[in-house]
């Protein structure tokens, strides 16, 4: 084609300067002419040169658009496929609705509103991931408490038409404790269920507590158990003896459940005896109970409180503690039959427990707390770390405490997340370079006004639960170190899940 317009134009130039016919012509003025024709015909020859090129460049670059054009087909994929995905994630940032009842209220406990913080970073989807992780357990936990609040109550119902008329201690209603109901577990399905049964005097009798000091470690609480004159009392009774006036009479016919030969030793309540004596009747009573049909139950050892195991169809476990307690006036104060950290502890030695204030203290803080609090899911994780130290799991309950009397129940929600978790390692830091953990109960004076304690407890020094490291550096020493290893697993934890 080139080539042809080449000879075309060689053509057309020779065509226009053909001498006419008759014209005469020097020689000069033919070879002028000659010249002139020769470089019209290169400058059109350079010119053709140049839009050849010009085409040429251009269908290059369209031929290897079409030759590639499976990347271009990939490339609109991969867009395509990205915008969907963050639209996929932007929806799944709205409101969901939960059905955890427990540490915050209600439903919707761990979602919020879209356009609320900045859940849309990594910080926020690592938040939502354990959210869901802890709820999970929660949800479970809350199932078992139900199993667990209704197979102490029917038992207890069982024990009461059996001892109406028996001089045994008398059984109150139970009382749910621990973590597993205050909201949080960090143990999981090995968790175990505690409820504590309060104990009164029958008729006839009373309960004086003999409470030890502060400074015994541990205190020599004891419960001592008189009797009184009934003389003028219970006239509706018939043949009701007094076992202060006619004791020998009195004790004869009540000796098969006589409260001072059966469950004292020298006039002191024994917990011991009383939870061998409970086990008995759980034992007897289980053929009775309507759990009979869905549950196997295996009462396993203890020296101071009953435990049972509780097998269902599908082989899975229940763990149910009944710890037993005496109450002291109308406070939620008890000295409680749980074992305390000494290697021996005799049977009158009774453990001044706050379980009841702790669990209506937390229960106190769900009412206030907004929807999504992240308060318990704060304390199961931290607890969750504790494994292999000698950190207790009170001792974080403690500092948890203290933080949720001082920080507004708002800042504990899912944007707050990482920064409560800062704050509980940092109490604990500050605390363990003092030396100095008060407890939540001694001396507090900002204590909602539900919780009932003792007029002794307001005026009280507030109590050092660290004491044992001011007199002992080098455990104080271990942990500091084991601290450093608390925040280690901590870090893991929220990034690499292990």
């Amino acid at each position: 084609m080139a080539s042809i317009t080449v000879r075309a134009l060689l053509m057309l130039s020779i065509f226009q300067f053909l001498p006419k016919v008759g014209d005469e012509l020097d020689e000069a003025t033919r070879e002028r002419m000659r010249l002139r024709a020769e470089e019209t015909t290169q400058l059109r020859l350079l010119q053709l040169r140049r839009q050849e090129q010009s085409s040429s460049a251009w269908g290059a670059l369209l031929f290897a658009a079409l030759q590639h054009w499976q990347f271009w087909a990939v490339a609109v994929v991969l867009v395509l496929t990205f915008g969907l995905c963050w639209r996929l994630r932007k929806r799944s940032h709205q409101p969901e609705s939960s059905c955890e009842e427990e540490s915050s209220g209600s439903s919707t406990e761990d979602e919020e509103e879209e356009g609320e913080g900045e859940d849309s970073d990594d910080e926020g989807r690592l938040v939502k991931i354990f959210a869901k992780r802890i709820r999970g357990a929660l949800l479970s936990t809350a199932s078992k408490r139900r199993v667990a609040e209704d197979l102490v109550s029917d038992l207890l119902g069982v024990f009461q038409a059996r001892l109406a008329n028996s001089f045994f201690p008398v059984l109150g209603p139970a009382i749910g404790v621990g973590s597993a109901f205050e909201g949080w577990n960090p143990r999981g399905r090995d968790a175990v269920y505690r409820l504590l049964v309060p104990l009164k005097p029958p008729g006839g009798h009373s309960f004086q507590l003999e409470l030890g000091t502060a400074e015994e470690m541990p205190a020599k609480n004891c419960v001592r158990v008189q009797v009184e004159c009934t003389c003028m009392k219970d006239q509706r009774v018939e043949n009701m003896l007094c076992f202060v006036h006619q004791p020998e009479e009195a004790l004869r016919r009540n000796q098969d459940s006589n409260l001072l030969s059966s469950l004292c030793t020298d006039f002191y309540l024994d917990a011991q005896k009383i939870a061998c004596w409970f086990q008995t009747l759980v034992s007897s009573a289980w053929g009775e109970m309507t759990q009979w049909h869905h549950y196997s139950m295996k009462v396993l050892t203890s020296c101071r409180s009953c435990k049972m195991q509780l097998r269902n169809a599908s082989g899975r476990f229940l763990f149910v503690e009944v710890m037993f307690g005496v109450q002291q006036g109308d406070s939620d104060i008890f000295l409680s039959s749980q074992a305390t950290e000494a290697i021996f502890t005799p049977g009158t030695t009774w453990a001044e427990s706050y379980a009841v204030a702790e669990a209506k203290f937390f229960r106190h803080m769900a009412k206030q707390a907004p929807q999504d609090t992240f308060h318990l899911k704060c304390l199961q994780l931290c607890a969750g770390i504790l494994v292999g130290t000698s950190f207790s799991t009170y001792t974080l309950k403690t500092v948890v405490m203290h933080l949720l009397n001082t920080i507004p129940l708002a800042s504990w929600r899912r944007k707050e997340f990482l920064l409560r978790l800062q704050d509980i390692m940092w109490y604990l830091r500050s605390s363990l370079e003092e030396k100095r953990l008060n407890h939540f109960f001694f001396g507090n004076e900002n204590m909602p006004e539900d919780i009932i304690l003792p007029p002794s407890f307001q005026a009280a020094e507030p109590l050092n639960l660290f004491q044992c490291l001011v007199q002992d550096p080098a455990a104080h020493a271990t942990a500091l170190r084991e601290l450093e290893e608390l925040q280690d697993r901590l870090t893991r934890l929220l990034f690499y899940g292990v």
